[in-house]
């Protein structure tokens, strides 16, 4: 194998698989990248078994062939290699060797026969999703998904079709326990099973095919096999394990009686948070919120470091009442709002609080209250 390719074409390349290739090392050639040729193009493989990716890039071939070398010391290489073009050439015994300029590097390789199969569809029925609308979706629901590895059910985002006034909607779903974020887009889909069911899409895969949408233009091709789901766009190819799980009936954690709402500044109330969660504690970040009609209280105190205290004029005609809530969990939805006014909606001091947008109905979050 022989080829030329420009450093910065290369150095993309390599970059987009970093977050893929596995660290842990249980088997070497995971963290490896399988390096292919094709038609004018040098195609890079990538998988931890659980998330794959494959994408092709123009490159002048001299040689065809495959081998596979370490991502992370390829990449590491490439990086620091001085711009122009790069010559790479796979010799006997899987080594490699990586000419640019007067650098010259020679890595020790692994077979690619011992890398996985990456498998492809067969004549699958396509689902087309605008990569704007799904970079939008992820980034308001993701911030939700658990850490939990013993909750891995909830180590995703649940994705389910469904129709409103007979217009179909694509509706992301996640939860960590403590909060819930859930988004609806209307998104023409055909009637795929699997979405129709729903499908929980890992955490891993959540975060690479959000890379794939925020890179903007074509838009995404997604695709069920088996018990995984393959996106597409451009030239490149993801494919990712789905949670065989089941998805908790977000529906029933949704408040329907929260009837007493404040409509607050989305910048002001993020703001204040910040300043009162520097002194909560630094495991619960638990500060009270205290609504009075027109009036808005944000409260923190720790025995340690002293206590403070902020008001805010809100939109508020309800009855008193005081709830602790984790400021984290607040912020993460308060950054992900992109309307000026937020709308608070409670029940009582011990009920969850849903929080909407002012005019997008189809966003909108659940947090849970804290014992303060």
């Amino acid at each position: 194998m022989k080829f030329q390719i420009e450093k910065q074409v290369f150095l993309k390349a390599l970059g987009r698989i970093q977050a893929i290739v596995e660290r842990k090392n249980t088997i070497p050639v995971l963290a490896n990248v399988l390096i292919d040729t094709a038609d004018a193009a040098v195609v890079l493989t990538a998988t931890d078994l659980e998330v794959g990716m494959r994408s092709s890039y123009p490159a002048t071939i001299e040689e065809s062939g495959r081998i596979t070398v370490s991502a992370k010391k390829l990449f590491e290489i490439v990086r620091e290699l001085p711009e122009g073009e790069i010559s790479f050439r796979a010799k006997e015994n899987c080594w490699i060797e990586i000419r640019c300029g007067k650098a010259l590097f020679n890595l020790v390789g692994l077979s690619p026969e011992e890398f996985p199969f990456f498998p492809a569809t067969k004549d699958p029925e396509i689902i087309v999703l605008p990569s704007a609308a799904v970079a939008r979706m992820i980034e308001k629901t993701a911030f939700a998904m658990s850490t939990d590895e013993t909750k891995y059910n909830l180590n995703g985002i649940f994705f389910r079709s469904g129709q409103d006034n007979s217009e179909d909607f694509l509706n992301l779903v996640a939860t960590d326990g403590h909060r819930l974020a859930k988004i609806a887009a209307p998104i023409p889909a055909p009637a795929a099973p699997e979405l129709q069911r729903g499908v929980i899409f890992p955490r891993k895969g959540i975060f690479e095919l959000k890379k794939l949408a925020e890179e903007g233009g074509e838009d995404i091709h997604l695709s069920f096999m088996e018990n995984s789901a393959q996106i597409s766009k451009g030239h490149t190819t993801l494919i990712m394990r789905l949670i065989d799980g089941q998805f908790p009936d977000y529906e029933r954690v949704i408040p329907k009686a929260n009837d007493q709402t404040a409509e607050i500044s989305t910048e002001e109330f993020f703001h204040a948070l910040r300043r009162m969660s520097t002194l909560a504690s630094e495991k619960s970040k638990g500060v009270r919120i205290a609504l009075k009609p027109d009036l808005l209280e944000i409260s923190s105190s720790n025995p340690e470091l002293g206590d403070g205290r902020e008001e805010l004029e809100v939109a508020y005609q309800g009855q008193e009442v005081a709830i602790g809530f984790n400021a984290r969990y607040l912020l993460d939805i308060l950054q992900t709002h992109d309307e000026e006014k937020i709308l608070f909606k409670i029940k009582d001091n011990l009920s969850p609080a849903l929080l909407t947008g002012s005019t997008d109905k189809n966003y909108l979050a659940v947090i849970m209250p804290m014992r303060l």
